[in-house]
């Protein structure tokens, strides 16, 4: 009996806008450096993602390439990002990377925060 496995949904995808400001930080500010994504513990609802920019990839460090561009994501946050999209918005008020992800099943009222 063969067991056909399942596609896995990619660890994160990046949009157009994202891409595009984090494009221009590499080549301007962040030159030299990878943006690296990880969750971490802390805010009202228990997690929140922290982004760093990295000199050298660690060596737990997954890969993601998307649109074009290399964003490294901590292994250890890899079950809490599987199918996140990362985007960049900007309005009146704020602007910044957010991300939309699946596995949320909630954040605080403030948004900083999110818990699985």
């Amino acid at each position: 009996m063969t067991v056909q496995k399942r596609e896995l949904p990619p660890l994160m995808q990046l949009t157009e806008a994202a891409a595009t400001r984090l494009k221009k930080l590499y080549e301007g500010a962040e030159a030299g450096k990878t943006l690296r994504i990880s969750v971490n513990t802390r805010g009202c609802s228990g997690m929140s993602y922290e982004m760093d920019w990295v000199e050298e990839p660690g060596p737990q460090d997954e890969r993601v390439n998307n649109n074009g561009l290399t964003v490294l994501v901590d292994r250890k946050a890899t079950l809490f990002l599987i199918g996140t999209v990362m985007d960049y918005k900007e309005d009146k008020l704020t602007r910044g990377f957010t991300f939309e992800n699946p596995n949320e099943k909630g954040r605080c009222g403030c948004g900083e925060s999110f818990h699985v």
